[in-house]
């Protein structure tokens, strides 16, 4: 079992049996056929993945790795908020027909403000601290504008990111931590698509910042189960386990920027078969 898995099992079964559940209540979230989709929620779900000891992939059922990676550059490289840029489609619901989100998740990483070191968007910022500054505690962004939120055809689910550096005894470099800072998560369809991805971020900026990656500390406001996931859920978590796969980067690439999925290599990675078709609340 990969700690990851257990950290899952552990989250779903108290969601389930200890959360508040929204049936009746006016809820915004509607499924494909009109439905209310109702939850069984948890607040402030807190989850701890140290990259040290492995990466954090559930083995119950693979997760997209690659795919996972390409949506994290879509936001923080290439800094787009249009799906045309993207590989897998879990946007496409939420695009106009231009392709566009609004001014969502990539176009503001894109937005350039004024620091006392002159213009830079919040990525530059990131990469200009952990170069300059690494022990500042004010090396984090946001994506949460509330300005733009009804420019936004949906708000951000995933908006903060925040770095700490800390330093391991008789170690030469130094370890790059991050928490994540999530205001909703559907557990089934997007949570360790959301650790996946984000490790893998935090992986890229220390390799570029010529540190070790640490600890990703998720946070998460509501951590729900939707109503027609819970019998998928309940099957899931009582698949057989396998170890964590090996996920590393191409040693070559110094400079953010220049990452790209090819350069991930994911090996042995065992995991059971993945769940067709969920149904994806909107």
């Amino acid at each position: 079992m990969s700690l990851a898995d257990n950290i899952f099992i552990n989250m779903c079964r108290d969601i389930i049996d200890n959360g508040t559940n929204t049936m009746g209540e006016a809820v915004r979230p509607h499924w494909p056929d009109g439905e209310s989709a109702y939850t069984i929620k948890k607040f402030g779900v807190v989850n701890r993945y140290d990259l040290r000891k492995e990466f954090p992939a559930l083995t119950l059922r693979k997760t997209a790795i690659k795919l996972a990676a390409d949506e994290v550059l879509w936001i923080w490289s290439r800094k787009s908020n249009n799906i045309n840029d993207l590989k897998p489609h879990i946007w496409d619901e939420w695009a106009d027909e231009d392709g566009s989100i609004g001014k969502a998740y990539g176009y503001q990483m894109g937005v350039k403000h004024q620091y006392k070191e002159g213009m830079m968007d919040q990525v530059d910022r990131v990469l200009f601290d952990l170069k300059n500054n690494p022990y500042s505690r004010r090396i984090m962004t946001n994506i949460y504008v509330h300005q733009d939120l009804h420019e936004m055809n949906l708000y951000p689910c995933a908006y903060s990111m925040t770095f700490n550096v800390t330093k391991e005894p008789n170690s030469e470099k130094l370890v790059l931590n991050a928490i994540l800072n999530q205001r909703s998560n559907d557990v089934l369809a997007a949570n360790n698509w959301n650790v996946c991805q984000y490790s893998i971020l935090l992986m890229m900026i220390a390799q570029a910042s010529d540190m070790i990656p640490g600890e990703l500390v998720h946070v998460i406001a509501d951590a729900h189960i939707y109503d027609r996931h819970v019998p998928l859920v309940e099957e899931l978590i009582k698949r057989e386990t396998y170890p964590a796969p090996k996920v590393t980067l191409n040693p070559d690439i110094k400079n953010f920027y220049d990452f790209t999925p090819s350069d991930i290599t994911v090996e042995n990675y065992v995991a059971g078969p993945q769940i067709k078709d969920i149904p994806i609340a909107i």
